[in-house]
């Protein structure tokens, strides 16, 4: 079968062995598309992907082969979310699934950029969505992204009307302001790029900011006098850090949603003098990846217009897209 073998820092196209169930209990599903995450892109600059490693696992695709007793059947159009806790651990007791050791030795395999992968039956049990006829293929392979931002969002514990910043508006910034409305609240948005500014109001942000330099703190009082009461950090930029820091209100909470390259962190007597929580939020639970079908498929989060579409022999060319702020996001159709 075909898929995008890591190779040099780069994509290849490649003919690899298609993944048999044999007397393995879970299914095969040929993937129809799968979405490009920022996560992806985060593991080839840092060399943290191996290489003959296959990425990808925002994953829609159809069932082609059953063997485990499972309300799932063949031709069934799912999408899935990729790592599944055991419930029955210290991090799953205290809802810090994504923190479960088994949580980070379950996967997909080979990866979602390839034509076939096999699922396991606790994927199926646990993480496998069915996509209803009524949603796309692409509006499907935001489940396991918006799961991630509702993770967020309910990390935060955010009371009803609450007042939140989004410091970077690519795909994860705008799901993670729709998520936050979904929740009840008022959201605000700021971002360099003014299409992305603009385009988070049409979905819903109830005010958002070109943030070309920290005068925009100014205007930010407007709406929100003594600060945000939660800021969230999607932007992967360590100058949003001090900026998060001056939009917060005296005991906010700032959400850290994305990693630095150099590493760079809060200063200790801004989070003591101010009594600010800051906080890490990195990947769903299985309810979270309910939660998230639901607000896609009711149309209470809108994902369309937020990818750009490349076949898998243009991987490359939506990664460097997708890194030079050419697109937004981009959807592999396989």
């Amino acid at each position: 079968m075909k898929a995008a073998v890591l190779r040099s820092g780069k994509f290849n196209i490649e003919n690899i062995d298609k993944p048999q169930l044999k007397d393995k209990k879970g299914a095969i599903v040929k993937v129809i598309g799968c979405g490009l995450c920022g996560s992806d892109i985060v593991k080839l600059k840092t060399g943290m992907a191996k290489d003959g490693s296959v990425l990808g696992h925002e994953v829609v695709g159809e069932i082609v082969e059953v063997n485990t007793d499972t309300k799932f059947k063949t031709g069934d159009i799912v999408a899935m979310g990729h790592h599944v806790p055991c419930f029955n651990c210290l991090y799953c007791f205290s809802g810090h699934y994504s923190m479960c050791r088994h949580f980070k030795t379950t996967n997909i395999f080979p990866g979602g950029f390839a034509e076939f992968i096999y699922v396991s039956e606790e994927h199926l049990n646990n993480t496998v969505f069915y996509v209803s006829e009524h949603l796309t293929e692409i509006e499907a392979s935001f489940l396991e992204p918006l799961a991630c931002c509702i993770r967020a969002v309910k990390r935060a514990g955010l009371e009803q009307n609450s007042k939140n910043l989004i410091i970077g508006l690519g795909s994860v910034g705008i799901l993670m302001g729709q998520a936050s409305k979904a929740f009840g609240n008022e959201v605000f948005g700021c971002d360099l790029i003014k299409e992305r500014v603009m385009l988070s109001e049409d979905l819903g942000f109830d005010k958002s900011f070109i943030s070309d330099n920290e005068s925009i703190l100014t205007e930010m009082k407007n709406y929100a006098p003594i600060g945000f009461d939660n800021v969230f950090l999607t932007a992967g930029a360590s100058s949003g850090l001090d900026f998060a820091v001056k939009a917060a209100r005296d005991g906010a909470n700032i959400v850290v949603f994305s990693s630095v390259k150099d590493n760079n962190g809060f200063k200790n007597n801004d989070i003591y003098y101010r009594e600010l929580t800051v906080m890490g939020s990195y990947s769903p639970s299985p309810m979270d990846l309910e939660d998230s079908m639901n607000l896609i498929s009711s149309g209470k989060v809108d994902v369309n217009g937020l990818s750009v579409v490349y076949n898998l022999e243009n991987l490359n060319e939506a990664l460097n897209d997708t890194i030079s702020n050419k697109i937004m996001k981009a959807y592999i159709k396989l």
